[in-house]
């Protein structure tokens, strides 16, 4: 199913009206002292389109902060230098450069720094039984809560499905429900897709609710069960059971338990994305899932040949994070395959989905 017929209007007004100019959000911070004049000049690293100015910013913290390695207690500089083991270290002094590009403020370069290298970011989620899309021991595992009713959850969906589909056997998508209490039928939804899923057609069902997400009422739903031929008495009956409560609820209770404060919320093995953080969320993701890969010792899927023709790849589109919960009371812990990987944003939809894959 295309998601091409919405896709471009609603990247434009996120782009637009949600998120702002790129490094507008240090302009009511303190003026920082001139930092230091230092020079830092790092092999693989060209720092040549740079201005004076965010050249030294750079440099300083390349100078200031850790190698994202533990066992490497030296400066992100010196690790490069010296081609110490740990491997993150280019990659880390390449991220802050491309922080430094888009205009971020300092505190900006290191919560994206921490939030894609620091080790102590990396929590465990829990995903067995959840409705899940590639292979099972996928060495990059990708968890979204999301809700149905969420232009943003939309958005995100055929992005997600792209990388599995790009990095084929290599990443697992799995999906967990998040129905706001702001969306009125953001819980009906899950349920209809509950419901599906206990049938064995919840990627069917998902697809349907986000191409038509503004046709969710009861009668909808009935009939997007009825074009995927599911029993009927019993997708009425799981509708309102209380096992599909119980899922739904289990899933909300283990986001609260990571901070979710609004939707979609995605980690890549273990580790949060902050859309806010990433420039342009298709490219950044993909080099995102990329680097993992290599840090793990993989090999990536080599990038398909785009075609001759192909129209060249559309500004940056920043990334925004979905309306935020009306509450997120932390909760009990939660766990998923540990890993290294960070928020989301925008991508054509895939022209053939990746094969889901349901308990």
């Amino acid at each position: 199913m295309s998601f091409l017929r919405w896709m471009s209007p609603v990247l434009a007004l996120l782009s637009i009206g949600v998120t702002g100019c790129p490094g507008n959000s240090s302009s009511s911070e303190p003026k920082p002292a001139p930092s230091p004049e230092v020079s830092v000049s790092l092999p693989g690293v060209d720092t040549s389109s740079l201005t004076p100015r965010e050249r030294r910013e750079w440099a300083a913290q390349v100078s200031e902060l850790l190698s994202p390695c533990p066992d490497t207690p030296v400066s992100i500089a010196q690790c490069v230098k010296e081609q110490r083991s740990c491997k993150a270290c280019l990659p880390a002094a390449q991220l802050l450069l491309d922080q430094v590009k888009d205009g971020r403020s300092k505190k900006e370069r290191e919560d994206a720094f921490h939030m894609r290298f620091d080790a102590n970011k990396v929590k465990t989620l829990v995903t067995d039984g959840s409705p899940d899309m590639g292979p099972p021991d996928a060495p990059i595992t990708i968890v979204e809560w999301a809700d149905f009713e969420c232009p943003f959850c939309r958005l995100m969906a055929p992005l997600l499905e792209e990388l599995v589909k790009r990095f084929d056997g290599q990443v697992r998508l799995v999906f967990k429900f998040y129905p706001l209490s702001a969306h009125v039928h953001g819980e009906p939804a899950a349920r209809a897709a509950t419901a599906a899923l206990n049938q064995g057609k919840f990627w069917e069902m998902h697809h349907l609710l986000f191409e038509n997400q503004d046709k969710l009422e009861q009668a909808d739903l009935e009939r997007y069960a009825q074009r995927l031929k599911l029993d009927m008495v019993k997708f009425r009956a799981d509708l309102v059971s209380t096992d599909t409560k119980a899922r739904i609820d289990k899933d909300k209770l283990q986001a609260d338990g990571v901070g979710l404060e609004g939707t979609p919320l995605v980690f890549i093995n273990g580790r949060e994305v902050n859309l806010q953080l990433l420039t342009n969320p298709a490219e950044d993701l993909e080099a995102w899932v990329k680097l993992d890969l290599e840090l793990l010792g993989k090999t990536p899927r080599p990038a398909p040949p785009k075609p001759a023709d192909a129209p060249a790849s559309g500004s940056a589109i920043p990334a925004a994070s979905a309306t935020p919960a009306a509450s997120a009371t932390p909760a009990a812990g939660t766990s998923t395959p540990a890993g290294s990987a960070a928020r989301p944003a925008t991508s054509p939809a895939p022209a053939q989905p990746a094969q889901p894959r349901t308990p």
